[in-house]
């Protein structure tokens, strides 16, 4: 079999058979496009001449030099080699000869640090819009939204007016990998969605929305991570923060507030919508300086002085 046909193949069942988003089968389709264009250079051979018994561990081993040679992060990296590995699985169980899945080794994670603000920062950010207009409006709201409920960026953005009741104080969100969790509002968040919701005079059902040219209803549109990560950059300016601010950095404050308030971590997981507790582990160092509060607290209070 052709790479380019089972390649497509895959894809299609990732989104009819396993229910995989758009967005994870376009990530999918990118990692794989770019392995064939490697191996059709690295075996200078036509991508139409391309089948699958012409990859080899070798083949795979020359494709992770290449990775490495363009300074791709390891966290990267492992993103491609999972690709074919799942790839490589999709293969087997349609009985198509290949390399062996388990035989793809992905690299060693690099220590993950998370780039956090002090909440003094953070008070400074989310109080930065003043102002009735539309923009300013929705721009506090979108800032609350993900602080309040520890949302993703893209979770933030498929959002729809009809999901958000005001009179309660939570709402169902799909997240990765199609998986569906509750979320919770904020008295701030509900306050600066109702002040946004209220100034809204179109009908258009996403909730959140960018304007092109003049502010005009009929030029509203869903709106984009990338409009999300330009808000957050313009009020981070004028909040006079110096240290990098992004959509995820929002969220990692919802997480880092939470832990440090004393909730338990298998609840954080259910919260951000964490498949593994493993990943929410990470938020653990940031506790330290209560460690150091419990340690001269409790330390050694039965020595003489």
């Amino acid at each position: 079999m052709k790479i380019k046909e089972a390649i497509n193949l895959f894809l299609e069942y990732l989104e009819i058979e396993r229910g995989r988003s758009k967005k994870t089968v376009s990530n999918y389709k990118r990692y794989l496009s770019k392995f064939l264009k490697f191996s059709k250079d690295f075996l200078n051979k036509p991508e139409k001449n391309l089948k699958v018994k012409d990859i080899n561990l070798n083949l795979i081993r020359k494709f992770r030099l290449y990775l490495v040679s363009k300074e791709i992060k390891k966290k990267t990296q492992s993103y491609y080699l999972i690709a074919l590995r799942n790839f490589f699985k999709y293969l087997v169980k349609q009985d198509i000869q290949c390399v062996l899945p388990e035989k793809i080794e992905l690299p060693k994670n690099e220590n993950y640090e998370i780039k956090v603000i002090s909440f003094e920062e953070l008070e400074r950010l989310l109080n930065a819009p003043k102002g009735n207009s539309l923009k300013i409006l929705r721009d506090k709201a979108i800032m609350e939204l993900i602080f309040s409920c520890g949302l993703r960026v893209s979770e933030l953005c498929t959002l729809n007016r009809d999901q958000i009741n005001l009179n309660l104080d939570e709402f169902p969100i799909k997240g990765k990998g199609g998986k569906i969790r509750l979320v919770f509002l904020s008295k701030y968040a509900k306050n600066a969605l109702k002040k946004y919701l209220e100034a809204r005079k179109d009908i258009c059902q996403a909730l959140f929305v960018t304007f092109s040219g003049k502010k005009s209803p009929k030029n509203f549109r869903r709106i984009t991570p990338r409009t999300v990560q330009r808000i957050i950059e313009y009020w981070r300016k004028k909040a006079g923060i110096v240290k990098k601010v992004t959509p995820h950095t929002l969220r990692h404050m919802f997480a880092t507030d939470l832990l440090q308030n004393g909730a338990d971590l298998r609840a954080i997981q259910m919260l951000l919508g964490h498949s593994n507790i493993s990943t929410t582990q990470i938020y653990t160092h940031l506790t330290d300086r209560t460690l150091k509060e419990v340690h001269q607290t409790f330390h050694a209070k039965r020595r003489k002085k």
